[in-house]
């Protein structure tokens, strides 16, 4: 399905937040040490070309607003409102749709991390949840392939199989990046945090980018609570970028696109968690180090595997 055929624009609410330079620990950045960010939030529909307007004017708002990277939420391109709409619309990355996208990064000059594109898979039936990473030139520097797989029966709502039409991947991916080591992630990855130590830990990120379409159920109980988590845990800045609102009548996401600093600390959120824009925020990787060094958890940090279950001797 091509790109360009026309459709109803939908009426964006301008969501650019003023930009919150970083903290930590009493630490404050300099604009000449810190870098401009920003995450989308947005309600995507099952329309190629709706979506694909909407993200056009995202970029233009975070290009404006002086980001050089804008990270977009899961299925920002496509959301499926019937089974099978996902696999009919999957193509390979250097298909027309991804393409558009690398278009969009190039002219604006900005770097774009597109989260839960639909890439076709090895067969009719399956595709791949991937996250794509584009530099400024419009180049794909990256793509991750989601490893945890939402099949989920969610209390008082949808039953989930992500798994019964999409593959999961099996590769952690780490990017360099002119704003620092980017660890890639995707939605339901956010419940397993081996995953996000793995990428601190081992691949040195900095940065941990979680694109999601979280359900409003699960939205409500634990999305701001798992992504302060790992931004602690692993002392790294969280860009989560999300789906909000209603997208047909069986699907509803959560919103409350976040940036967070290593401290725990969040720099940056729209107006409200239904809100379609870009949060934005400068980010400046001093703070990290800042951090770690006062709280060295990965010098405390004991060799996989030390822990050892020891049963219990009760007395005859």
């Amino acid at each position: 399905m091509a790109l360009g055929s026309l459709s109803p624009k939908l009426n964006i609410i301008s969501g650019i937040r003023n930009s919150v330079s970083a903290r930590a620990i009493g630490c404050r950045c300099s604009m000449a040490e810190s870098i401009r960010v920003a995450a989308a939030q947005m309600t995507s529909i099952n329309d190629l070309t709706d979506n694909f307007n909407t993200c056009a004017r995202l970029v233009k708002e975070a290009a404006a607003a002086g980001a050089k990277l804008l990270c977009f939420p899961e299925n920002f391109s496509f959301l499926g409102a019937r089974d099978g709409e996902s696999l009919q619309i999957a193509e390979t990355l250097d298909g027309p749709i991804m393409q558009g996208y690398c278009s969009l990064a190039r002219e604006s000059n900005i770097w774009l991390s597109l989260g839960g594109f639909q890439e076709k898979g090895p067969d009719d039936a399956h595709l791949y949840n991937t996250h794509v990473l584009v530099d400024d030139s419009g180049k794909i520097r990256s793509t991750y392939r989601k490893i945890h797989l939402f099949d989920v029966d969610v209390p008082g709502g949808m039953v989930y199989k992500e798994s019964s039409f999409t593959i999961s991947g099996s590769d952690l991916v780490v990017v360099d990046s002119p704003f620092g080591r980017l660890g890639v992630t995707v939605c339901y990855d956010l419940r397993f945090p081996e995953l996000y130590q793995q990428l601190r830990f081992q691949h040195h990120a900095q940065i941990l980018l979680v694109p999601a379409a979280f359900t409003k159920v699960t939205g409500e109980a634990h999305w701001e609570i798992l992504l302060r988590a790992r931004a602690i845990e692993n002392q790294c800045y969280v860009i989560a970028a999300a789906q909000t609102g209603r997208h047909n009548e069986k699907r509803e996401s959560y919103g409350d696109t976040l940036i967070i600093d290593p401290w725990g600390k969040i720099l940056s959120r729209l107006p409200d968690r239904l809100s379609i824009g870009v949060a934005v925020a400068d980010i400046d990787l001093s703070v990290i180090d800042s951090v770690r060094t006062k709280m060295p958890i990965s010098e405390h940090q004991k060799p996989h595997g030390y822990l050892k279950y020891a049963p219990s001797h009760e007395n005859h």
